[in-house]
Formats: C-alpha cells, sequence, structure tokens
C-alpha cells in the first residue's frame, strides 16, 4: 500500500539530484519574487523561506542548508537597493540576512525532523 508522504523520501540527502531540487526551487522562487517586485512589493527574504521548507523536506538538511546558502547572495544582488550590484550591507540589511539565516536554521530543522518521524513510522 502507497502511502501518501512517499514522495518526500524519494530524494536522498547529498545525492546530486537532491542539490539540483534544491536549486530549481530557489530559481522559480527567484522568478516568483522578481515578479512580486515589479509590482512594488519588498519582499527580500520572507518570500524564499517556504522554498527553504519545501528543499528541506524533499532533500533533507543538506538541500535546505544549500539553497539557504545560494538564496543570500541573489537576494542581496538582485533585490536589495542598489539593484543587480553588490555593495556592503546596511545595518537594515544586516538584521534582514541574520533573521532570514535564524528562520531557515529552524524550518530545516524541522523539516529534518519531520523527514526522521517519517522514516521510524515506516519501520
Amino acid at each position: 500500500m502507497r502511502k501518501s508522504n512517499d514522495y518526500i523520501l524519494r530524494l536522498q540527502p547529498w545525492s546530486l539530484s537532491t542539490f539540483v531540487a534544491a536549486l530549481l526551487i530557489v530559481i522559480l522562487t527567484t522568478a516568483m519574487q522578481e515578479v512580486f517586485a515589479t509590482f512594488g512589493m519588498q519582499l527580500y527574504f520572507a518570500g524564499f523561506v517556504p522554498a527553504i521548507l519545501i528543499a528541506g523536506l524533499l532533500g533533507g538538511a543538506p538541500a535546505g542548508a544549500f539553497a539557504t546558502i545560494i538564496t543570500i547572495p541573489i537576494v542581496i544582488w538582485a533585490f536589495m537597493p542598489p539593484y543587480f550590484e553588490f555593495s556592503w550591507p546596511t545595518a537594515a540589511d544586516y538584521d534582514s540576512i541574520s533573521t532570514f539565516l535564524l528562520s531557515s536554521a529552524l524550518v530545516i530543522s524541522f523539516s529534518q525532523l519531520y523527514r526522521e518521524a517519517i522514516i521510524i513510522l515506516r519501520k
């Protein structure tokens, strides 16, 4: 009998397909963030938290950490002023980055715990 959450354990942590999936999730989220930015919404990191959750659920903690690491330079470069150039972050930018890192660490931890709980319950 197939369980409803089998797709979560399909990707193995530390595999190439896991990191490719995390990269695709971040690219899709970047495109959606760009659409929101054209309408004047300045979300910075808020749109990427669900992407980190999805990457963490599908690929475990390594995929979630990889998605977090590639998200930070993308947001600094593309969505924080001055746009499409790297500059020294302001104090508010450091606050945004640290809040994002904290929330990402919590989301990655909870998604890893969920994956481990599914493995335990399958036995």
